[in-house]
Formats: structure tokens, C-alpha cells, sequence
């Protein structure tokens, strides 16, 4: 008789199990988002500045209850329900909570996916402060192939704020799709030829009207951008998180991205990194661009990244639901009710609440890439724990 692995025992299957073709699929999810390395190749970003770090007890909070859209809960349980596989909490920049589930421990890093963006962004911000990089440019002229394609007359503002006329579809879980084509060009998907991430952009065709009228969440956009940071500054992607994000943050844990055949980044999901510094990173934004006493990004760039955007194209767009008072720049959330967010598929959400002085980090395994019944808790949860704490 063969002994039952402390792997199996932990998660329920085998390590041998995981494959690329099901890694975000549950059950495998629960272990594949905290080491997807050994599933999608990645290039190392930081190797953290070392020190080991002891969790903030977060029992009497998860003890809490919480008032949802179908009714109160204790906050153990909704965690337990919606496979939430960590959470941490700031206030006044302090670490008060730090919770993770049975299947991850504390100081594990996890994807980020599309809180990717709004880490990419913040590079983006830094190279703009650093007058190398031009907003109001067109896209053409960091990226000349882009020429024939959805980005040949848009500018740089329109790719930083999801407000280019793509004609792609943001298709999860159709495996026809153009999307499971993209999906496969960034080796995140089994098959595909010899098309990196770049090739595919630039094939995704326009769509009609005008740029900046309407708010579309396409992925590629944040991926476009990597390529525009690169060729901008001469520098690959994360040398540029490196340098420009995590040594000044401070950051402690092992930070990667994902990479195609190519050496591409997946800039719009790839990143992995530690709850707490996502934590620390949503708390540089709450200090106006500061940690550590090193300026990241100027504070007028996170004013208007917290402030600005166009609500037109916002109400336009099929998220308004999501925050019907909203708004969108730079690749971050604002929720209209004066705190602002990045948010992932399969339940990654870093909250940041000015008033309260709270950033709160969730990070997930949640089955569907897409559940609004979770998105509509998740809201509700994040803004009464950020009164609570």
C-alpha cells in the first residue's frame, strides 16, 4: 500500500496532477496560485529584502460578523465559502491581520493576476515623472508594428485606461476563442505555435468609433503597455518592476512574472508576490506615491490616478454595475465612494480606503474566473471590514 503524501493530505490530489492544461481549475487552483512557477515560466523580479516576518493575529476579526447583500455572516465563514486563500490588513500603516486558509501559509507569495495592471502602472507613472515616457503619445511611437492594428491611432492614456476600440472579448472559459489564443501565446494554455505575446497584439483588429468614449476591461491593453515601458526606457519589464516598484517599497517576499517563449511579460496578470507587500504596495498609493521614505510616483500622479478619468466612458461600459458611481484611470478602480481598488479574477482584491486609513489584501482561489454574487459580497465585505478595523 502506498502512503498518502503530506501534499495529498493538504490539498486533496497530487502535486503530479497539476498540469498546465487544468492549473486554474479547482481543486488544483488552491495550490497552483501560489506556485506558478513551476506551471507557466517566470522571470525573476525581486528576491525580497529578508527578514522574517511573525502574522498579526486575525482570529477575534474573522470572528466578526458582516452584513452581506443576502444577509449577515460571520467573516470565518464567508471567507471559507468564497476560497479566499489569504487575507492581510493595514491601518495607519501598520499591519493588524494577517489570516490565511488551511492550504496556504503565511509569507507564501500567490498571483496577482489583474492587480498586475496597477503595479504596471505605477511603473508607467514613474517613467512619465522621469520624461520617458509621454502619455498623450500615440502608441505607435514606442511600438511602430502596432501600426496596422486596434492600437495603430490610439495613444498611451487610452491603453492606461482600458479605453481603446479593441475587437477582442475578455472569452475565460471559451476555448475558441481569440482569447484561448492569447491565452496560449503567453503559455499560460497548452498548444499555440511560435506566436509570442507581442505577434498576437499586434493582430487584434479596431472596432468602430472613437477611442476614450467607452471603458472596455480587455487584458491585452495592460499587456501592449508592458512592451511600451520596455521599448520607452530600454529596460525589460522586470528589471523595471525591480527598480521602479519593489526595492524602494521595501518589499520582503519573492516577487515573479510570468513570461512567453519570447521573454515577454504578462504585465496585464502575471505577477506573484506576497499578501503583505501587496498590502505595502496599496499602502504607497494611500501615502500619495511614498514608502519607505522613497518617492515611487509623484503625488499628482496618484491624484489623478484616484481622481481622475472620464465617467462617460465609465457609464458606457458593462462594469458600471460593478460601482455604478465609478470611475477607472490607470489601470486602478475608484469606487465612487472615495476608496479606489485593483481587483484579479478568482477573487483578488486590494482595497484601499483613505478615509479609514485601511488597505486590505484578499487574495483567492475562487472557482469561476467571474462570480458577481462574490464581486458583490467581496464589495460589501471590503467596505465594512475597512470600518471595523
Amino acid at each position: 500500500m502506498v502512503a498518502t503524501s503530506a501534499f495529498e493530505q493538504r490539498y486533496g490530489f497530487a502535486r503530479d496532477a497539476v498540469r498546465l492544461g487544468n492549473w486554474r481549475l479547482a481543486p488544483f487552483s488552491a495550490w497552483a496560485y501560489q506556485n506558478v512557477g513551476e506551471l507557466v515560466p517566470s522571470a525573476h523580479v525581486w528576491g525580497g529584502s529578508g527578514g522574517e516576518e511573525t502574522p498579526e493575529d486575525a482570529s477575534a476579526l474573522v470572528a466578526e460578523t458582516v452584513s452581506l447583500p443576502d444577509g449577515d455572516e460571520k467573516m470565518a465563514d464567508f471567507l471559507a465559502r468564497s476560497h479566499a486563500d489569504a487575507l492581510t490588513v493595514m491601518k495607519s500603516g501598520k499591519f493588524v491581520a494577517d489570516w490565511s486558509a488551511p492550504t496556504m501559509d503565511f509569507g507564501n507569495r500567490h498571483i496577482a493576476f489583474s492587480i498586475s495592471k496597477s503595479i504596471v502602472a505605477v511603473v508607467a507613472g514613474a517613467l512619465q515623472a522621469n520624461g520617458l515616457l509621454d502619455p498623450q503619445a500615440p502608441v505607435t511611437l514606442y511600438v511602430p508594428e502596432a501600426a496596422g492594428s486596434a492600437y495603430g491611432d490610439a495613444t498611451v492614456q487610452h491603453v492606461l485606461d482600458m479605453a481603446v476600440a479593441i475587437d477582442i472579448d475578455e472569452a475565460y472559459l471559451d476555448p475558441n476563442s481569440p482569447f484561448a489564443r492569447y491565452r496560449k501565446a503567453m503559455l499560460w494554455n497548452p498548444g499555440g505555435g511560435d506566436e509570442g505575446l507581442r505577434d498576437f497584439l499586434c493582430t487584434i483588429q479596431r472596432l468602430p468609433g472613437e477611442h476614450g468614449e467607452i471603458f472596455r476591461y480587455r487584458s491585452p491593453n495592460t499587456d501592449m503597455l508592458g512592451i511600451i515601458l520596455e521599448r520607452a526606457s530600454g529596460r525589460r519589464m522586470p528589471d523595471l518592476l525591480r527598480e521602479k516598484v519593489f526595492a524602494p517599497l521595501g518589499a520582503r517576499g519573492a516577487v515573479a512574472i510570468t513570461v512567453d517563449r519570447e521573454g515577454s511579460c504578462r504585465a496585464s496578470a502575471g505577477i506573484s508576490l506576497t499578501p503583505r507587500d501587496l498590502a505595502r504596495f496599496g499602502e504607497m498609493m494611500r501615502q500619495g506615491g511614498v514608502a519607505n521614505g522613497n518617492r515611487l510616483v509623484p503625488e499628482a500622479w496618484v491624484a489623478d490616478t484616484i481622481g481622475g478619468g472620464s465617467k462617460d466612458a465609465w457609464d458606457r461600459s458593462d462594469f458600471v454595475t460593478l460601482f455604478p458611481k465609478g470611475r477607472y484611470r490607470n489601470k486602478w478602480y475608484q469606487t465612487g465612494e472615495g476608496a479606489y481598488c485593483g481587483i484579479g479574477i478568482h477573487g483578488q482584491w486590494l482595497y484601499v480606503d483613505p478615509a479609514t486609513e485601511v488597505v486590505i489584501v484578499r487574495m483567492s482561489a475562487q472557482p469561476d474566473p467571474v462570480t458577481d454574487p462574490f464581486d458583490r459580497d467581496n464589495i460589501a465585505f471590503l467596505a465594512q471590514l475597512s470600518r471595523m478595523v
